[in-house]
């Protein structure tokens, strides 16, 4: 399934709607679905370098607003639509037991690391900081940081190095900003506890 989901999305980079399907990819990654916009972003940014930038601006901005979306449905809606959500996807369990032990602190951590990593999923974590309630305005600074941070720095890698760069995101990228964000986890953890 996730298979197929992926060449779905990655086929939507080819037509001309490809821009309002990356708005919409952006916006439902960050609440509901399991794809990550890059899958569609990167072959367009490919495809016409000259638009990266504004690609990673579409990205970012649809990307908060489903983020906000996210953040109402795990504070308005949490039972009725974020439990299914999460069930379907199984994270519910792991859900739970961040739920129980998050505070402001840890959710600026996962906000950055799932905007530069995807570690947690970005959509766990917008759904959680309304669960917990993290101030609205403040999520939503936060969200454009780690967002706009993610495309924009996409945008810089392909339009100064094109195609040979693509291999590298693809392949290497998560791997070097999931060092990278596992890194933050340890080190705020270290921190919260040691003093």
């Amino acid at each position: 399934m996730l298979r197929g989901l992926y060449d779905w999305t990655l086929s939507l980079a080819a037509r001309k709607s490809a821009q309002w399907w990356l708005a919409f990819i952006a916006f439902v990654e960050s609440s509901v679905f399991l794809v990550p916009a890059d899958v569609l972003y990167l072959p367009m940014a490919l495809s016409r370098p000259d638009r990266a930038y504004r690609y990673a601006l579409i990205a970012t901005a649809a990307s908060v607003l489903g983020g906000i979306a996210g953040w109402f449905i795990g504070h308005y809606a949490y039972e009725a639509i974020a439990v299914p959500v999460l069930e379907f996807y199984g994270k519910y369990d792991d859900f739970e037991a961040l739920r129980t032990s998050s505070g402001l602190g840890f959710i600026v951590l996962m906000l950055i690391t799932s905007g530069a990593a995807h570690l947690p999923p970005i959509k766990v974590v917008t759904i959680l900081s309304g669960v917990i309630g993290v101030n609205l305005l403040l999520f939503t600074i936060l969200a454009i940081v780690a967002r706009g941070g993610r495309f924009l720095l996409l945008a810089w890698l392909l339009r100064r190095y094109g195609e040979p760069i693509r291999h590298f995101i693809e392949e290497r990228l998560g791997l070097i900003a999931g060092v990278v964000a596992a890194a933050l986890i340890l080190l705020y953890f270290v921190l919260r506890y040691a003093a």
